[in-house]
C-alpha cells in the first residue's frame, strides 16, 4: 500500500502546502482521501494517476477537506483522454447525500450526474466496508464535527489510519491500536491547543496509546511549524516521527 501526500495543509493559505488530500493505492484500488483545495493540481504535479481513482472517501464537510471535490467530478468528466466511463465510488458520514444535492443547487445537477456513473455510500461510526476483495475501509468516530470520522484503509500488507480531523480521542487510539502508519492532524502548538484539534504532544499521546508503528503529522496551520512539532511529538511518542510535506509518499507495512 502506498500512500502519497497531496496536501497537508489547512485552510490557512500556504506557499508550500494545500489542504487536506491524501492519495492511497493497493492493487487496483486508488483511493483519495478527502479533496480540499489544492488536490487536483497537486496530483498533476505529483505524477498521480488520477483518472484512475476508484474511491473518494470525505471525513467530514469542512470546505477545507471536500471543497475541491466538484472539480474532480468535473475534471473527471472533460480534463482526462478518454472521458471516464466507470463509476466512481464516493463515501463519507451520513448527511452525504443531503450535501451533494445542496452543491447540485450551486454548481448544477451534472453534480449528482457527471457522465458516468456516481454510486454514493454514506457509513456511520464502527462501520467495515470492502473497497475491493482484500481492502477494507473501516470508520471511527472522532471529536470535531457531528459527522467528522477517521478512516482505516487495511490490506494484507499492513494498515493505515487517517484521523481526519479530531480532538484528543482514547476511543480513537484504540481502534487504532497496533496500526503500521498513523497519519494523524498535528494543527497547532501545545500552547494554542483547542477541543477539536491535536498539539504535537498531543498527536505522540495518541500514537503512543495507539501502539502505531509510525507517526506522520499533517494538517498544520502556520503557527505549529514554528515548534518542530515532529520533535514534540516525538518526546512522547518514542517512535519515528515526520512532519509531512506536499509530495510526501509512504509504504505501508513496509
Amino acid at each position: 500500500m502506498e500512500l502519497t501526500v497531496l496536501g497537508s495543509g489547512t485552510v490557512a493559505p500556504s506557499p508550500t502546502r494545500t489542504a487536506a488530500s491524501y492519495w492511497v493505492a493497493t492493487g487496483t484500488t486508488h483511493l483519495l482521501l478527502d479533496c480540499g483545495a489544492g488536490t487536483m493540481h497537486r496530483m498533476a504535479a505529483f505524477g498521480v494517476p488520477w483518472t484512475e481513482v476508484t474511491h473518494v472517501a470525505l471525513t467530514h464537510f469542512h470546505v477545507d477537506h471536500w471543497g475541491e471535490f466538484p472539480m474532480l467530478l468535473f475534471a473527471l468528466r472533460w480534463g482526462g483522454e478518454p472521458a471516464r466511463q466507470r463509476p466512481l465510488e464516493v463515501i463519507g458520514p451520513v448527511g452525504l447525500q443531503d450535501r451533494l444535492h445542496h452543491a447540485a443547487g450551486a454548481f448544477g445537477e451534472w453534480i449528482l450526474n457527471p457522465g458516468y456513473p456516481l454510486e454514493i455510500r454514506e457509513l456511520r461510526p464502527g462501520d467495515v466496508y470492502a473497497l475491493d476483495h482484500d481492502v477494507e475501509l473501516q470508520t471511527c468516530k472522532t471529536p470535531h464535527t457531528d459527522e467528522s470520522m477517521a478512516y482505516s484503509v487495511g490490506d494484507k500488507s499492513g494498515r493505515l489510519v487517517y484521523t481526519g480531523d479530531t480532538g484528543p480521542s482514547d476511543a480513537l487510539a484504540n481502534w487504532a491500536l497496533d496500526c503500521d502508519l498513523l497519519l494523524a492532524e498535528c494543527s497547532l502548538p501545545d500552547e494554542r491547543g483547542i477541543e477539536t484539534h491535536l498539539t504535537p504532544t498531543q498527536a505522540g499521546h495518541l500514537a503512543r496509546k495507539a501502539r502505531a508503528q509510525r507517526l506522520v503529522l499533517t494538517h498544520f496551520y502556520p503557527p505549529v511549524e514554528e515548534v518542530d512539532p515532529a520533535a514534540v511529538a516525538a518526546e512522547v511518542y518514542g517512535g519515528k516521527v515526520i512532519a509531512a510535506k506536499d509530495g510526501d509518499r509512504f509504504t505501508v507495512g513496509a
